[in-house]
């Protein structure tokens, strides 16, 4: 059984509403890959202090690979020890995990000024 905010029409309507902007996996299509999303995730889970219903902006579209992944890695008591939500790296060798350290270095900024996961696709850093 689903808990809040998860079993609310509120919630239901903006889970659609960020499937309908971005319907392709966010992790996978950095990975080079084209998969559906099926799961709405929050960059801030509820439980750590996330808002329940953020902007769309705060939420992820994940394919449920993904969002197990993440899950595990980050979501669940303890998981913050990780550095990582997402493994990988992108065609350019940038890591894929909008949340990396590397986005922030890079200048990331959400697109309501606060330091953050970046949502365009960073370029190479120059060495």
């Amino acid at each position: 059984m689903a808990h809040w905010p998860y079993n609310t029409s509120k919630w239901a309507r903006l889970r659609e509403a960020k499937l309908a902007e971005t319907p392709l996996c966010e992790i996978c299509t950095r990975r080079g890959l084209i998969v559906d999303a099926v799961a709405v995730d929050h960059f801030q889970p509820v439980r750590q202090g996330g808002s329940p219903f953020p902007a769309l902006s705060g939420l992820l579209s994940l394919c449920l690979s993904c969002h197990n992944e993440k899950t595990a890695s980050f979501d669940r008591p303890g998981g913050q020890t990780f550095r990582r939500r997402f493994k990988g790296f992108d065609a350019e060798g940038n890591p894929i995990d909008p949340f990396d350290d590397w986005h922030r270095k890079a200048g990331g900024r959400s697109k309501d000024g606060e330091a953050g996961p970046r949502t365009d696709t960073p370029r190479r850093a120059q060495t």
